[in-house]
């Protein structure tokens, strides 16, 4: 997250989100897929993982084909994710267009380590790379 530390509110910002229920630290992600992509027929792929702030909702990136996160963003009013990749802690407010820093949310963190990216295994065609946004 090293080059969007120069967009990062304030602690008030922060706290303001917390209180007015755009972020819940206590609901656990959906799942560790994207949920849309997976009740599909024939499931879909992702290319990464976004987590709903307010209800855990995992949904796929804007450069997935399915760009579920942003389409749960549409239809719940939800405007906080927070990445669901290994290794990333950053939240995005969709408002905005910001990157916040937020508060621990209840695990898991991230999808599995070993889960492939972009995935899910045995989903994601060979021309892959073609088909994102």
């Amino acid at each position: 997250m090293s080059g969007h530390a120069n967009r990062m509110p304030s602690e008030t910002r922060r706290y303001a989100a917390l209180m007015q229920n755009e972020i819940d630290p206590e609901v656990p992600p959906s799942g560790t897929g994207c949920a849309d992509c997976l009740a599909a027929v024939p499931p879909g792929w992702w290319f990464h993982l976004r987590r709903c702030a307010a209800c855990g909702h995992i949904g796929c990136c804007d450069n997935s084909p399915g760009q579920h996160a942003t389409a749960h963003n549409a239809a719940t009013g939800h405007p906080i994710i927070r990445s669901f990749e290994p290794g990333e802690d950053w939240f995005y407010d969709y408002r905005t267009g910001e990157f916040l820093v937020g508060p621990a949310l209840a695990a898991p963190h991230s999808h599995p380590r070993e889960q492939p990216v972009p995935g899910p295994a045995g989903a994601v065609p060979r021309d892959w790379q073609r088909q994102l946004n």
